[in-house]
């Protein structure tokens, strides 16, 4: 099963199994921007994503307890990634709640940022790009132990 895994946010972490690769994109927007754009340049990026990955699965991180600006970025991006994959085929899309995924990844549900970065240099022997980077690897580890890995 192909699986893409997101960290979404201003600054998203992903993760695919097919070809095994991740990194970060930027939407911050730029002096002048208008706040939308974020989320064009979100959709273009993940529509191409969905373009090359060809995923089966796309899974996200399912974030709790955001101040008001953020949670209006959290729910833009999610909005514009299910209707990015129902256009690209209905491509199935799942969550994994925070908390699962810190325990996943560290065994406790109350981790913070370095826990699971660390964990992820113990598990993977490297250094990842960033604390998305490393959400979304972790993201896609679980995807592959609950709904079967490897493509």
């Amino acid at each position: 099963m192909k699986i893409l895994a997101l960290d979404m946010a201003t600054k998203t972490g992903w993760w695919c199994n097919d070809p095994s690769a991740g990194g970060v994109e930027n939407f911050k927007t730029r002096q002048g921007d208008s706040r939308g754009m974020l989320f064009l340049r979100f959709r273009t990026w993940v529509n191409e994503m969905l373009t090359r990955v060809k995923p089966d699965l796309v899974v996200y991180e399912e974030a709790h307890r955001h101040g008001k600006a953020s949670s209006e970025v959290a729910l833009g991006l999610l909005s514009h990634l299910q209707a990015a994959c129902e256009e690209h085929g209905g491509v199935q899309y799942t969550y994994c709640h925070t908390n699962t995924l810190k325990k996943f990844a560290t065994g406790r549900g109350n981790a913070d940022k370095s826990d699971m970065m660390d964990a992820y240099r113990k598990r993977w022997g490297q250094e990842p790009v960033d604390d998305n980077e490393s959400d979304a690897r972790w993201l896609l580890a679980w995807a592959e132990k609950e709904h079967g890995g490897g493509a």
